[in-house]
């Protein structure tokens, strides 16, 4: 299961993947925007620790995620 959430001028990619029945391991990816060096490995899938999650945890936590590790590459928004 996939979703693409938009955040300041980049993607965050999250992936889904089945851990148990109702339960999911939870990635994800940031693409876009011009220092995306900087995150993650050159841009890689970064596994969500501490799952895994029901379906809806797994989209929140990963977009949370996602959205800090952009806010800590581009500072505070204004």
């Amino acid at each position: 299961m996939q979703r693409t959430i938009g955040y300041r001028g980049f993607e965050i990619h999250v992936d889904l993947v089945r851990a148990a029945e109702d339960t999911f391991d939870v990635f994800f990816q940031i693409k876009g925007g011009t220092n995306l060096g900087v995150l993650g490995a050159r841009g890689g899938r970064i596994p969500l620790r501490n799952g895994p999650f029901t379906e809806r945890w797994a989209y929140l936590i990963a977009e949370i995620a996602g959205q800090a590790a952009i806010d800590i590459l581009l500072g505070p928004v204004d």
